[in-house]
């Protein structure tokens, strides 16, 4: 049953997680170390590692940093179409990992152990019929994911999405693409969203270990900086513009096959992340890049977005949460 005050609803995933802030980090592959997962969960959300780019051990060797580091809530993204997807969906059991999100499939041969385990599932979704399918799995809730996102995209914007599985479903459902303000918080919670999802706003933080010089293209990101590309080969992915992007959306139109697109993308985040090659690395980011101006704490960006969010609802119906 989903509580609403004065037509505005009141977010409660904090309270299902036992976090202090109604949000979870997102899984950025090459980014969402244990490290930064634990500053995270330390700093008041639901910190999630992330299995992209790791391998199984990798996956084990970082929830382990994470617990070290945090003795609060954290979660552990799954890419489904990692290969040792099968072996890491049995290492969060082991490591007992407390929640855990999962994109990039569908998560049900998997669903009924990890709920055996206690553990909290939250799939990401792009369409009402996926949510109403992970629904009557028995999951915890699902993560509505719009096209405004970083890194690989559906189609339909998180204004449209989301209410439509709002209205489809009888579990939480997570806003994920489009929020990085206290405004578009807000406006995700009179659509009905129990939580938020974020990424792009987390990647100019201090505590996050992406290249300083990455940090500095988000910063300066401008609204027509942020594009996709891979679109064309049913492949798409929102980054930051520069000559690598330029140069496959070329050949993209051009009709290259995807080896030939391949050798633009091969190691480029990894390049973006770990060495700042700004022209020829892989910048994800979501349509929010050109909306985040400084670097702040974890804890400080928090504080902000949720002031902002009372002091917008307080404007919309004088009552603050």
């Amino acid at each position: 049953m989903k509580t609403k005050i004065m037509g505005v609803e009141k977010m409660k995933l904090h309270k299902i997680l036992g976090i202090e802030y109604p949000l979870i980090q997102g899984g950025m592959a090459n980014i969402a170390t244990g490290e930064f997962a634990a500053a995270v969960s330390n700093a008041g959300a639901l910190g999630v590692v992330g299995s992209g780019g790791m391998t199984a051990e990798t996956l084990r060797d970082h929830i382990r940093l994470c617990k070290s580091k945090t003795d609060k809530p954290f979660g552990v993204n799954l890419m489904l179409m990692n290969p040792e997807t099968e072996e890491m969906a049995k290492i969060v059991i082991e490591e007992k990992v407390p929640v855990v999100t999962t994109g990039a499939g569908n998560p049900g041969k998997y669903v009924k152990e990890w709920k055996e385990n206690g553990i909290k599932v939250f799939p990401v979704v792009a369409s009402v019929a996926l949510a109403k399918r992970m629904e009557r799995l028995g999951v915890d809730g699902v993560i509505a994911e719009g096209t405004e996102s970083g890194g690989h995209v559906g189609e339909t914007t998180t204004l449209v999405l989301l209410p439509q599985i709002v209205d489809a479903v009888n579990i939480p459902v997570i806003s994920a693409g489009g929020v990085a303000d206290g405004r578009q918080l807000l406006a995700v919670g009179v659509l009905g969203a129990s939580g938020v999802q974020v990424g792009t706003c987390l990647l100019t933080t201090e505590e996050c270990p992406i290249h300083p010089n990455y940090k500095q293209a988000v910063i300066q990101a401008k609204d027509t900086h942020i594009t996709v590309m891979g679109r064309i080969g049913g492949t798409p992915v929102r980054v930051l513009k520069n000559e690598m992007v330029k140069a496959y959306i070329s050949l993209e139109k051009q009709g290259a096959d995807l080896m030939e697109l391949e050798k633009y993308t091969l190691g480029s985040l990894r390049k973006a992340v770990f060495h700042g090659d700004t022209e020829n690395g892989s910048l994800m980011a979501g349509q929010t890049a050109a909306m985040v101006k400084g670097e702040y704490t974890v804890r400080e960006l928090l504080e902000k977005l949720f002031s902002d969010y009372r002091k917008a609802r307080k404007g919309l119906c004088d009552e603050t949460i």
